[in-house]
C-alpha cells in the first residue's frame, strides 16, 4: 500500500470518528463557568506523564502538536497515529460539604508522516477547552409579616466547549535548526443558563417573579502556532534540545445571544458580535537527553489573557443585557518539569522491563479567569507513569499515565477541588512506507 493510500485511510478514519469524539465533555466544575471553561493542555501520551512539557521534545516516533518543529523529525518511512483518552475522578469541597464525581474524556487524535526531504506533516483534533456544570445556590432575601423566611434558589448550569483541528509542518532548512506551524480551526458551543425562584417558608411562591437567564453563542475561528528547536550536541552522550512556541491572538466574530424569559412573561434579548477573544501565547523550553537513557525537561508558557473580551450578563435600568468586558481576564503562567528513564535506549536488551519508558513530572498554574471579582483558582499537579512497548520493535507503544491535581482557591469561601486522574494513549509508530527488496 502506498503512502496516499495510507493518508487517505488513516483521514477517512479519523473524519469519521469526530462527530462522537466532539461530544466529550469531561468536567463538572464550577470553574468552566468563567471564561472560555476549563482550557485543555494539549498533552499527549507520551508527555502527559511528564506534567505535558513538550517544547524542547522532538523524536521520529511522535507527534508533538504543542512545537511543530517537530513534525521535521519523522522520517520518510515512518507513519505515526497517536489517539488517547482518560477518566478522572473528582472531589468538591466548600465549607465543610464534599462532593465526588467522575468523567471521561476525549484527550486528542494525531497522525503523523514525512512529506519530502527534511519536511514533516501532522493532522489533529483536540479539545480547546470544556464547558460543564450545574450547581445550585441558596440565599435568604426577608421575611414575611408572619415571620416566614422568604428565599432565592438559583440554578446554573453551562455545557459546550471548543475543539480544535490542525494541520501542521515542520522543515529542517539547516543542519541544526527546525521551525514549523501548526494552522487550526476552533469551533465550538458556549451555552449558560441561570433559573431564580422564590420560596416562602420553605415552600415555593409563585406571587414572585421568578426568571430564567441563558446567554449561548456558536463559536467558529481559526488559530495559528508557529515553533521553532535547536539541538545542541555537548558531547557524544550529552545533547541539549532548546525549544520555542507562539500562539497568535485575535478577536472571534461570533455572536453571543441573551434571553432572559420571566414567569410574568417578560421576555428581553440582546445580541452581540466580536464578544470573545484568544489570547497571545509563548513557550520556551528545553530537554536535556543523557546516553539515550534519561531525559530532564522542562516548559515555561504565558498566556496573555488580560484585556481580552468576554461576554458578561449585566442589569442596567432593571433590563438585563450582555456587556462585553476586557477586565475578567488574567495574564496566565505555567512552569512544567518532567524525567524520564529507560534503562535499555537501544532496544536489544531481551528483558521487557528494561525497555519501557518510566515518566514522572510535576506542573504550576496560575488562573486565567477572575471569579466573583477575584482572581481564580491556582492549580498544582503531580504526574507519573510508563511507555509499554507492544511491538517487537518497540516503536509502537501504549502509554499509561497517572495524574493528581489540586484546583485551590485564592479566597475560602470558593470551592476547592482535587482530581486523580487516569489516562491511556495507543501510540502506532511502524515502518509503513519502507520499500521491500526481493532476490
Amino acid at each position: 500500500m502506498n503512502i496516499t493510500k495510507h493518508i487517505l485511510l488513516w483521514s477517512l478514519m479519523a473524519t469519521a470518528t469526530l462527530p462522537a469524539l466532539a461530544q466529550s465533555n469531561g468536567s463538572n466544575s464550577s470553574y468552566s463557568r468563567f471564561g472560555l471553561g476549563i482550557l485543555n493542555d494539549h498533552s499527549q501520551g507520551f508527555n502527559r506523564s511528564l506534567a505535558g512539557v513538550a517544547q524542547g521534545l522532538a523524536d521520529g516516533q511522535i507527534v508533538n502538536m504543542q512545537n511543530p518543529a517537530s513534525y521535521s523529525r519523522i522520517d520518510s518511512i515512518t507513519f505515526i497515529f497517536d489517539v488517547g483518552m482518560g477518566m478522572q475522578f473528582g472531589r468538591f469541597s466548600q465549607n465543610g460539604n464534599n462532593i465526588n464525581a467522575r468523567n471521561t474524556s476525549f484527550d486528542y487524535a494525531t497522525m503523523g508522516f514525512r512529506l519530502a526531504r527534511k519536511l514533516g506533516m501532522a493532522v489533529g483534533f483536540v479539545p480547546y477547552s470544556t464547558i460543564g456544570y450545574n450547581f445550585a445556590s441558596t440565599a435568604r432575601v426577608g421575611n414575611t409579616p408572619s415571620g416566614q423566611d422568604i428565599t432565592t434558589t438559583t440554578t446554573y448550569y453551562g455545557n459546550g466547549g471548543l475543539h480544535q483541528m490542525f494541520l501542521g509542518l515542520g522543515w529542517n532548512p539547516f543542519a541544526h535548526l527546525s521551525i514549523g506551524v501548526n494552522a487550526g480551526y476552533i469551533w465550538g458551543s458556549y451555552n449558560h443558563s441561570l433559573s431564580q425562584t422564590y420560596a416562602e417558608g420553605g415552600n415555593t411562591n409563585s406571587d414572585y417573579t421568578s426568571q430564567n437567564l441563558a446567554w449561548d453563542s456558536d463559536i467558529r475561528t481559526y488559530k495559528l502556532d508557529f515553533g521553532a528547536q535547536y539541538p545542541i550536541i555537548l558531547n557524544p552522550q550529552n545533547m541539549l534540545t532548546l525549544g520555542a512556541s507562539v500562539g497568535l491572538g485575535h478577536k472571534i466574530g461570533s455572536e453571543v445571544t441573551m434571553m432572559r424569559y420571566t414567569s410574568a412573561r417578560d421576555t428581553v434579548q440582546d445580541t452581540r458580535s466580536k464578544a470573545f477573544e484568544l489570547p497571545l501565547t509563548f513557550s520556551v523550553g528545553a530537554a536535556w537527553q543523557h546516553k539515550g537513557r534519561l531525559m530532564l525537561a522542562a516548559d515555561y508558557q504565558q498566556q496573555r489573557w488580560e484585556g481580552c473580551r468576554i461576554p458578561v450578563a449585566s442589569t442596567i435600568e432593571n433590563k438585563p443585557q450582555i456587556d462585553v468586558r476586557t477586565d475578567q481576564y488574567l495574564i496566565r503562567h505555567q512552569v512544567k518539569v518532567g524525567a524520564e528513564y529507560r534503562k535499555d535506549p537501544t532496544g536489544t536488551d531481551k528483558r521487557y522491563a528494561n525497555k519501557i519508558k518510566y515518566r514522572i513530572g510535576a506542573q504550576y498554574t496560575t488562573p486565567y479567569t477572575r471569579v466573583n471579582g477575584v482572581d481564580g483558582p491556582t492549580e498544582y499537579g503531580v504526574t507519573a507513569g510508563v511507555a509499554l512497548p507492544v511491538t517487537q520493535s518497540g516503536r509502537s507503544v501504549v502509554n499509561v499515565g497517572m495524574e493528581w491535581m489540586h484546583r485551590k482557591p485564592s479566597v475560602g469561601t470558593q470551592i476547592t477541588e482535587n482530581y486523580l486522574m487516569l489516562h491511556l494513549g495507543v501510540t502506532f509508530s511502524e515502518y509503513w512506507f519502507m520499500k521491500r527488496k526481493f532476490r
